[in-house]
């Protein structure tokens, strides 16, 4: 048995026919509308003297995605370095988990 299978694309904003799903973003939003030949060059069209002025964002390097990143990933040993050397100063941390930065901040400012 033979299978068919046809998808058609209704533009988003008349119903028509649409021949192409255009993709955009904006404010950090994106978005993708099913438009006509026509409507597509409309939306291009009016985004056209925003484009030719705007400009690609640029990655930034070292940016990490969620976390608070103030606290450098660190080695077992240098974990066991902190951990060593704040008990040994009187201060709280705890056997196991996350260093406070406040503790690995005046272990790096005392070595």
């Amino acid at each position: 048995m033979a299978k068919q299978i046809q998808e058609i694309l209704i533009d988003d904003l008349d119903g028509g026919e649409a021949n192409e799903t255009v993709a955009f973003a904006i404010d950090g939003t994106s978005y993708e509308i099913d438009l006509s030949d026509l409507n597509a060059k409309k939306l291009r069209d009016a985004l056209s003297p925003f484009v030719q002025s705007a400009r690609r964002p640029t990655a930034v390097a070292g940016r990490r995605r969620g976390g608070r990143g103030s606290q450098r990933a660190m080695t077992r040993e240098k974990s066991s370095e902190i951990r060593a050397w704040a008990k040994a100063h009187g201060l709280p941390v705890s056997e196991r988990g996350r260093i406070a930065s406040s503790v690995v901040e005046q272990y790096e400012a005392a070595h």
